[in-house]
C-alpha cells in the first residue's frame, strides 16, 4: 500500500513540475516597416509540432516550453525563427516583426546584331551560352555529370546510393525528425496550413532537410515527377509518411531475417 501511495505522490509531483514548465504564450506580429499588425501569419512550434495563426489584430496564442523554437511565415515576408525564453513565458506576451521581401528585376541589355546574310558569318556573332556545368563527386576521379541533363541529381545520388540505402540514410538516421510526421498529421492547424501551401518551406523546416533532398525522398518512394511538381505540401507529407511506414516494415523484415 505504501508503495502505491509513494508512486501516486511521485506522479502528482512530476505532473506539477511539468505543468510549471509549459505555458500558453501570447504575441503580436507586426510589419517591421510601419508597425501595422499582420493577419493570418502562420506560426508553428517546431518542437511541439503544433501550429496557429494570427487574428485580424496580429495576435496569437500557442503552447510552448522554454527554448522551443517558433517559426513565423507569411506570404511576401521573410520567414523567421524565434526562441521561446523564460521571460516570454513569465510575461506571456511579445511583439514579433516581419520584414517584407524585396523583389528586384535585373536589368536586361539587348545588343543589336549586324547580320550579313551569310550563315557562316552571322552565327559567329551570336554569343555562346555555356550551360555545360558539371557536378563532380569527391573521391571519384574523372567522373562528372552534366548540369543540364535530365535527372542530374538522381544520377549523382544513384551513383552512391541505391534506393534502399538512400531511404536508410534519410529515415534511419533521422528518427526524431521523422517522429514529427505523426504529430504533423494529427494537428489540424498544421494540416490546414500545409494544404494551402506549395513551397515546401514548412516541411523542410519541420523535417530538417533541404528542398532537393525532400523532392528526392518522394522520388525514391516511387512518386512521379508530375506528382512532386503539382502536389501541395499536405500531399507531400502524406506521401513521405506512407513511405516511412513501408520502410519500417521492410527494415523490420530485414532484421528478422538476419
Amino acid at each position: 500500500m505504501k508503495n502505491y501511495l509513494f508512486l501516486f505522490l511521485c506522479l502528482i509531483a512530476t505532473t506539477f513540475v511539468f505543468a510549471q514548465d509549459v505555458a500558453t504564450i501570447k504575441g503580436t506580429v507586426i510589419n517591421a516597416a510601419d508597425d501595422t499588425p499582420l493577419e493570418s501569419v502562420n506560426i508553428v512550434n517546431l518542437n511541439q509540432v503544433i501550429g496557429t495563426a494570427t487574428n485580424k489584430d496580429g495576435e496569437f496564442e500557442i503552447y510552448a516550453k522554454p527554448n522551443d523554437t517558433l517559426h513565423f511565415s507569411y506570404l511576401g515576408y521573410k520567414s523567421i525563427k524565434v526562441r521561446v525564453t523564460n521571460d516570454w513565458i513569465k510575461f506571456r506576451s511579445s511583439k514579433i516583426a516581419l520584414t517584407e521581401l524585396a523583389l528586384a528585376l535585373e536589368e536586361v541589355v539587348v545588343n543589336q546584331l549586324n547580320l550579313t546574310g551569310y550563315l557562316e558569318v552571322d552565327i559567329k556573332q551570336v554569343p555562346a551560352i555555356n550551360n555545360n556545368y558539371r557536378y563532380s563527386i569527391s573521391g571519384l576521379q574523372d567522373t562528372g555529370y552534366e548540369a543540364d541533363s535530365p535527372g542530374n541529381f538522381t544520377k549523382i545520388v544513384s551513383s552512391i546510393f541505391n534506393p534502399a540505402d538512400f531511404l536508410h540514410r534519410m529515415f534511419g538516421k533521422r528518427p526524431n525528425e521523422l517522429q514529427k510526421l505523426k504529430k504533423m498529421k494529427q494537428d489540424d492547424e498544421i494540416r490546414n496550413l500545409l494544404a494551402s501551401r506549395f513551397d515546401r518551406e514548412m516541411l523542410t523546416v519541420l523535417l530538417n532537410v533541404n528542398r532537393v533532398d525532400l523532392d528526392e525522398i518522394v522520388s525514391q518512394c516511387n512518386y512521379s515527377k508530375g506528382f512532386i511538381q503539382t502536389a501541395n505540401d499536405l500531399q507531400i507529407l502524406d506521401a513521405i509518411s506512407e513511405c516511412y511506414e513501408e520502410y519500417k516494415l521492410l527494415s523490420r523484415g530485414r532484421t528478422n531475417r538476419l
